[in-house]
């Protein structure tokens, strides 16, 4: 069996969580691959809105096993706290949540770190989430991190200690911020009780021996292409490889046991925080974008920067996944605009690019293609052919210029707003 892999083609938001949900039940085993409590998978059912930061999307399904892999970096306290909402919900936790033993802990001297550092940039802040995640991988490479299978030695305290000392004494070059770190090292031991009482496994050897038993494997994605750490927008990315190669990385798979990837993009651009957005719009187009998509950050609450969709990056973020299945969300945003822009190239000092360059400068200016709205609500559309015909112009169009068909189509946030292609 290969493992299939779910990921966002943009700069995170695409709403991979309620396609993680609707395809889960196709899977014996969901696992989140990279990336922590920076992510918000947002899911909707029943009338209720979900928000998952670390577990794995397929938690409400029943008799799924959702595994928190080795390349995610855990906060105890946000992951303590996600259980709690989850079994709020009715969801059992009976052996169906495991943890990867390789997994990387967040301390609460990281979420300190973070702060200091974002604070001390100024106006040059990458836009973090302040979760502490890029100190976190930040020690994973230098070799300092501490890891969940670390909570079984007996000189886990001292090791708890050490790496403390140095983040302290990498504090002092940052000014003062206000940070409790007794509370919250306080919260923070009280959480990892939560943590243990998971059952921890070997992540890898976990994965490997379910697919050699003929079980289905799902690999969820967290932020999107464009964060990437190699290949985004450097250096307003996240601290992980967020593209279909983190998966083998962050779960301990070879490439050859990839399967379908299916990528994610919503029917415009958002991206929160700093850094490039070649179609960003700052008019009142832009704003309407973001009331009628309610976009703001799952996770920091903070507004998304909107645009149109970008079709040199989704090419781009296409190639460098290896997207077999393109998924459209939030294309109901769209039904009350009379025209709908598309990005096809750049114009840049040089000339005509449809490649992203080495650095998403100032100097780019977007092509502009422009389709025709269908002026119609889509809500109670529930098969694919009953699309409008030019909301079935606008995907065709994006499936020439990008090269890959969609297969799905998402009407909103609830579950059953979701149309198959085939």
């Amino acid at each position: 069996m290969a493992v299939d892999v779910i990921l966002g083609l943009q700069w995170g938001d695409e709403g991979k969580g309620k396609i993680v949900d609707f395809l889960a039940p196709q899977y014996d085993i969901i696992c989140r691959f990279q990336g922590g409590p920076n992510a918000g998978h947002t899911l909707k059912f029943g009338g209720k809105k979900h928000v998952l930061h670390t577990i794995p999307s397929g938690i409400f399904r029943d008799n799924l096993i959702n595994v928190i892999g080795n390349g995610v970096v855990i906060d105890p306290i946000t992951l303590a706290r996600e259980i709690d909402d989850v079994l709020s919900a009715g969801v059992t936790l009976d052996s169906n949540l495991l943890v990867a033993r390789k997994a990387h802990l967040i301390l609460p001297t990281h979420r300190m770190l973070d702060a200091a550092s974002e604070a001390f940039k100024g106006a040059k802040k990458i836009g973090s989430t302040l979760r502490g995640i890029g100190p976190t991988y930040m020690d994973k490479t230098g070799r300092n991190g501490l890891r969940v299978g670390d909570l079984d030695t007996p000189d886990f305290k001292a090791k708890y200690e050490t790496l403390k000392e140095k983040h302290l004494g990498l504090l002092k070059i940052y000014p003062k911020i206000d940070f409790d770190l007794a509370t919250e090292e306080k919260k923070w031991f009280e959480k990892i009780e939560v943590l243990k009482s998971l059952p921890r496994i070997d992540g890898e050897y976990y994965v490997n021996e379910a697919l050699n038993a003929g079980k289905k494997v799902l690999a969820e994605g967290a932020q999107g292409s464009m964060l990437d750490i190699d290949f985004g927008t450097y250096p307003y990315v996240t601290s992980s490889n967020t593209v279909t190669a983190g998966a083998c990385t962050g779960l301990g798979i070879a490439p050859s046991k990839i399967g379908e990837v299916i990528g994610i993009t919503k029917a415009y651009c958002t991206r929160v925080g700093s850094g490039p957005f070649p179609t960003e719009l700052f008019d009142d187009t832009g704003e309407k974008l973001g009331q009628l998509g309610m976009e703001f950050g799952a996770t920091t609450g903070r507004p998304r920067r909107c645009g149109w969709l970008d079709i040199p990056q989704l090419r781009y973020t296409t190639m460098i996944n290896g997207v077999t299945q393109l998924v459209m969300t939030k294309i109901d945003v769209l039904d009350s605009f009379e025209e709908i822009s598309v990005s096809t190239a750049y114009e840049t000092d040089a000339g005509r690019v449809e490649k992203l360059p080495f650095e998403l400068g100032d100097d780019l200016k977007p092509v502009w293609s422009s389709y025709e709205g269908w002026n119609s609500s889509l809500a109670d559309v529930k098969k694919f052919v009953e699309l409008p015909q030019k909301a079935l112009e606008y995907i065709e169009g994006l499936e020439k210029e990008i090269g890959i068909g969609f297969s799905m189509i998402s009407t909103g946030p609830e579950r059953e707003k979701l149309l198959l292609r085939n």
